[in-house]
């Protein structure tokens, strides 16, 4: 068998949690790319979890660096260094936190490009651990992704995976385009997978099943992932076959793969732990009732959280949250209806 025949050697890979994933993707992107930068509060230390760990000293305090406590000033300072011709990959500890630089996000990270007739583009990345599950305080348990994705330029992502977040994070960086990325805290050691060392692109844009069914359809991402996995085994029991849709990321949103499945199974459940008011559910649900109308077998149904704010440290977290019971209700509900 000549070279140009012989089948392609597999890509090797390693056993990692999310956060490691996370971590390995930002040494492949600093390591390849020398207009990378990392930083954020606390991220020469490692960060709150670790994500940078040990990276300012394999690549220098002048690529991965620490800030002072504005997030305002991270973004701020990202767009600018974006806009000189740098890869800014900027941290915010808590997705909670990231409301005191939504000026930058909404008025400048994601105008450029519209306000120079394309001359000038921002890539810039910006991670942001959300989500509960960990009985956090105040404020470390949000998911602002609706906000975020409603802010016109911005393309945001949400794995829930750890293949999914080097892969993601990779093409993220190496984006024209701003890029907020969002990591499910509680997936952050909760959960491993294998994932190809070296470097590792997920697509923006691309939903992954992962779960095949034909009796109804649910979208999900991050951390609600397993939650509806875990519902869907429970419906199965019950002759149920429900497909759980990964969506990967919001914005650019994979309307094939969600058009498909809606056409071919006629019921919906669309999950997310944000609150239910506004969130990226009822953008879906619109969504589809335009596209899909005539495929529907019954009222689209939305699982969320509540429209209050997130319960800090106590036990009410998991009355908030969506768990798989509540998600195997909703599916029972579409399938009876």
């Amino acid at each position: 068998m000549s070279a140009a025949t012989r089948p392609a050697e597999p890509a090797a890979t390693r056993t990692l949690t999310l956060v490691q994933a996370v971590q390995d993707a930002l040494a492949v992107a600093l390591e390849q790319d020398e207009r990378v930068m990392v930083f954020g509060e606390d991220v020469g230390m490692g960060g709150v979890f670790r994500a940078t760990d040990g990276l300012q000293a394999r690549f220098g305090e002048g690529r991965v660096f620490d800030t002072p406590l504005s997030e305002a000033g991270i973004v701020g300072m990202g767009i600018g260094l974006a806009l000189a011709g740098e890869r800014p990959v900027a941290e915010l500890q808590f997705a909670g936190f990231l409301y005191p630089a939504l000026e930058q996000m909404a008025v400048q990270l994601g105008r450029y490009r519209h306000r120079s007739q394309g001359r000038y583009t921002v890539p810039m990345v910006i991670r942001a651990p959300y989500g509960g599950g960990i009985h956090s305080p105040e404020l470390h348990s949000e998911s602002p992704e609706g906000l975020v994705a409603a802010l016109p330029g911005l393309k945001v992502a949400i794995p829930s995976t750890p293949a999914d977040a080097k892969g993601l994070l990779l093409a993220a960086i190496e984006d024209p385009d701003p890029v907020v990325l969002f990591e499910s805290i509680k997936l952050y050691r909760s959960v491993r997978g294998e994932v190809p060392s070296g470097r590792h692109i997920v697509p923006l844009g691309q939903a992954r099943v992962a779960r095949p069914g034909q009796h109804c359809t649910v979208l999900c991402y991050g951390g609600m992932v397993e939650v509806c996995l875990a519902a869907a085994e429970a419906a199965s029991a019950a002759g149920v076959e429900a497909e759980v849709i990964d969506l990967r990321s919001l914005v650019p949103l994979d309307l094939a793969t969600i058009g498909e499945s809606v056409e071919r199974t006629g019921r919906v459940v669309i999950v997310h732990e944000a609150a239910r008011r506004m969130g990226f559910g009822a953008e879906l649900a619109a969504l589809i009732a335009e596209r899909h109308l005539t495929s529907l077998h019954a009222p689209i149904v939305r699982v969320a959280g509540w429209d209050a704010p997130y319960p800090p440290f106590t036990s009410e977290e998991a009355l908030y949250r969506p768990d798989a019971r509540r998600v195997a209700l909703a599916v029972r509900q579409v399938m009876q209806y």
